[in-house]
């Protein structure tokens, strides 16, 4: 089913078939919104696509690899057969990294980066021209982009490098009536590890602890994104200890900050002692 060319609230979220993706979608999904569930697994997607339509959304799923110039071309070809405009972008989809340097090689920092941050470059601009006014894009970054910890650091870096993009967007795209947030979440229960990429033993069970210990789930961190995108803020940091530590790293020397991170996270040691 077509959208209407009139349509005034267009929304792209990629990854949107699981975890936060879905999760956004869900939050957005209302009477008069159509959203384009833009994801590789068409099995979920579809799914996803049933649950907004229930809300009285509009939806429709696109099989898209963020990392392909074909797929995005192809989706840039389909939105403008259904939408005049996009309204907002949601750079959502991403995968996951961990391992010590020794056991992060180059293959696997090249898939992430690939992905993580070359994904989210190559989809804002071939949706940037798309984009009517005013308008926003979120772009799903992590806490590990703000406050980076050990044995992550493909991760790390890829999501540090969202940032930066984000903030560069946000200056940059001002003019043409676009906000540029970037939405820095802790780990919280999804399936992130799912994608998880380490040759590291003992990396698998580590990221799927911090994963469960959260105190708030994927669609309160949908809410609180949408809510403080909504507000026109830029750096969201969804978690009371992430913003904490974010708060610290930004106030204190920088030496002192990292020793108390080294010994707070001393114990990581015994993941590569028993390898």
């Amino acid at each position: 089913m077509s959208t209407p060319k009139n349509q005034t609230n267009n929304i792209v979220i990629t990854g949107a078939a699981s975890g936060l993706g879905k999760a956004l979608a869900l939050q957005l999904a209302k009477p008069g919104v159509s959203i384009c569930v833009a994801d590789l697994n068409e099995s979920d997607g579809l799914k996803v696509v049933e649950q907004l339509t229930q809300k009285g959304c509009d939806a429709w799923f696109y099989r898209c690899d963020i990392t392909a110039d074909s797929d995005v071309d192809g989706l840039v070809t389909e939105i403008n057969s259904r939408w005049s405009k996009v309204d907002r972008l949601i750079n959502n989809a991403g995968v996951a990294t961990a391992g010590a340097l020794e056991f992060e090689d180059m293959e696997q920092w090249q898939w992430v980066m690939n992905i993580n941050v070359l994904g989210m470059v190559r989809m804002t601009r071939a949706l940037v021209p798309l984009i009517g006014s005013p308008a926003s894009i979120i772009n799903i970054a992590s806490q590990a982009g703000i406050t980076p910890i050990q044995f992550m650091g493909s991760y790390n870096a890829g999501k540090a490098a969202v940032v930066s993009f984000s903030e560069t967007m946000h200056l940059e795209l001002a003019s043409k009536g676009i906000h540029v947030s970037v939405a820095c979440p802790s780990f919280f229960p999804t399936n992130l590890d799912k994608s998880l990429r380490s040759k590291q033993p003992g990396i698998d069970k580590l990221v799927s602890k911090m994963l469960t210990k959260s105190d708030i789930n994927a669609d309160q961190v949908a809410q609180i994104i949408i809510q403080q995108a909504d507000a026109q803020r830029f750096m969201i940091v969804t978690h009371k200890q992430g913003k904490t530590a974010y708060t610290l790293k930004r106030l204190m020397p920088t030496m002192r900050y990292l020793n108390m991170i080294k010994k707070k996270t001393k114990h990581f040691g015994r993941i590569r002692e028993s390898k």
